[in-house]
């Protein structure tokens, strides 16, 4: 249930994420739209292949990459905000988004390492 939601979540985001690539663009700022683009568009990319995983250890090393790459955004989110190119209503949005995603994907890593161990 959980990785469905998390899968849904990731999916929305990555959407929103390219929606502001777009506006970033139409607004000729590149370097930020690349790397947000890149890492807020891997998040949802890596929880897809997680669900795929070879095992126990790659499907956690999924999750921790998607969960690098959330941290990665948040930073580029708050960079964005504190440049002007997100207002405040959008970066509330994007980061409490980005955020929600984080705190279920730690939890998620937290509970496989758990299973992991106890097997």
């Amino acid at each position: 249930m959980k990785e469905n939601k998390l899968a849904d979540l990731s999916m929305d985001f990555s959407v929103q994420i390219i929606n502001l690539v777009k506006d970033l663009r139409a607004r000729h700022e590149s370097v930020i739209s690349n790397q947000i683009g890149r890492s807020g568009t891997s998040i949802g990319a890596n929880i897809f292949e997680a669900n795929y995983a070879q095992g126990k250890k790659d499907f956690i090393s999924k999750l921790e990459i998607a969960l690098k790459e959330a941290s990665e955004t948040g930073y580029w989110l708050e960079l964005l905000h504190r440049t002007g190119y997100i207002d405040d209503t959008s970066y509330k949005s994007l980061n409490d988004r980005c955020t929600a995603i984080r705190v279920i994907l730690v939890s998620s890593c937290r509970t496989a390492k758990q299973n992991m161990e106890s097997n």
